[in-house]
């Protein structure tokens, strides 16, 4: 049974309608951050009034919840599937196409594709194990839903390994009921590098997306903040000038949002979102070359020109190293933005690593105000949201778990394997 609990903390200097809920769901596995990676892209999804989220329970079983928007109690099915969860790469991602069927897909970290569909419109039951186009489905990490505004999904994922890999994007057809290849490689690390991306598509249909480059399997090797859009559900892809990439896009050829160096704790794989006038909007970190304190930064487009604007003031230095999901003292952050006021969300040891909200309500203009949201620490939790909601509706629920994260693929069991699964809405 689902149960809403009452949050402790003061949610003063942010601008809410109502004070935020947080909605438990069930249990879920804990000693990875396998459940709360940012790079899940979908852990939430909404379609119509039906809400759904996905997880792995305590014992690595894929698990799905449905309810009704704004009850508190869920349908909860754990269905045939386990998942790798002490891989924190191995994420289920989520998306429900036009006609309300829930696409699921688990458990990768180069591996072959596990993608199943549920049996009818609004089910929680899946069916066996699918392919898609039966292409470059033999080395998928990082698979990723975008719901279409025509209910068609896109599914994204990264085919080859880290520093080596390209980024391939399907489409599913609900008329069709058929998925078929737009891009083999659309970003081209051309055998040296690979591109660290993360999408968003805005409530028109816009794809954005954007990346940094990786010229090693080595965390510290990222750099520069690159950008693509497309109207045309991705075959063809523009600059924010409106110039047209000749694909596949290539280091020599990639827009440069903000030109960041090399050994500059730069994050990959963060959030990005855009307004209803196509803006994009893109969360990460780095530091700067005088300081060795990384600092969350927001990256944006107003239409003229790219800029930058330090989000908080951080004072704790840490650096990026190695390979492997890392054990790092703050979270990757995400993104909304409704072109005027935005709301950055993350997680800061400096903050006693509750769920955070830094709030603007006039971007480049006003002076943020972080407030933590929880009251209880979520140790290596990342933001993850439930994207077509806040198209839809302008509300925002976020999917909430501690977890724990052993450096380099380790667990931390010890720290405990089990923890309960949120939904905290931010109306």
């Amino acid at each position: 049974m689902a149960a809403v609990m009452p949050l402790m903390c003061a949610v003063t200097g942010v601008a809410l309608d109502t004070a935020p809920r947080l909605v438990e769901i069930g249990e879920g596995y804990a000693a990875t951050s396998v459940n709360t990676a940012v790079f899940r892209g979908s852990s939430l999804a909404t379609h119509g009034d039906s809400q759904y989220a996905a997880w792995y329970d305590p014992e690595g079983t894929v698990t799905l919840a449905k309810r009704r928007l704004g009850d508190d109690r869920w349908t909860i099915s754990k269905t045939q599937y386990k998942g790798n969860i002490r891989d924190a790469h191995n994420v289920i991602s989520i998306g429900v196409d036009g006609d309300g069927y829930l696409h699921v897909s688990f458990d990768h970290h180069g591996h072959p594709l596990r993608y199943a569909v549920s049996e009818a419109p609004g089910s929680l039951e899946l069916g066996s194990l699918r392919v898609m186009t039966g292409k470059d489905e033999e080395d998928v990490t990082y698979p990723e839903f975008y719901a279409m505004p025509d209910g068609d999904l896109v599914f994204a994922y990264r085919s080859g390994a880290s520093g080596r890999g390209n980024l391939v994007i399907n489409r599913y057809s609900t008329a069709n009921k058929a998925w078929s290849r737009v891009h083999d490689v659309l970003i081209d690390g051309e055998g040296e590098r690979n591109a660290y991306w993360q999408m968003h598509v805005d409530s028109g249909g816009v794809m954005h997306l954007s990346w940094v480059w990786r010229e090693t399997w080595l965390v510290e090797t990222n750099h520069d903040l690159c950008y693509a859009r497309s109207s045309d559900g991705g075959r063809t892809w523009q600059r924010s000038d409106g110039s047209d990439y000749t694909l596949p896009i290539t280091l020599a050829t990639a827009e440069t949002a903000w030109r960041i160096p090399q050994n500059s704790e730069l994050i990959n794989q963060t959030g990005m979102t855009a307004d209803c006038d196509g803006h994009p909007y893109i969360a990460t970190y780095w530091r700067d070359s005088d300081s060795r304190v990384p600092q969350y930064r927001l990256v944006w487009h107003d239409g003229d020109k790219w800029r930058m604007e330090t989000v908080g003031e951080r004072t704790a230095p840490f650096s990026l190293s190695g390979g492997g999901t890392k054990m790092i003292p703050i979270s990757r952050p995400r993104i909304v933005s409704d072109g005027k006021a935005a709301y950055y969300m993350f997680r800061d040891s400096e903050r006693g690593s509750k769920v955070s909200l830094a709030y603007t309500p006039d971007l480049g203009r006003e002076k943020w105000t972080v407030t933590d949201v929880t009251d209880f620490s979520v140790d290596a939790w990342e933001p993850t949201h439930d994207v077509s909601l806040w198209n839809s509706r302008r509300q925002l629920h976020l999917f909430v778990q501690c977890t724990h994260q052993g450096d380099g693929e380790k667990t931390l069991e010890s720290a405990g394997t089990a923890s309960p699964v949120y939904v905290l809405e931010i109306k």
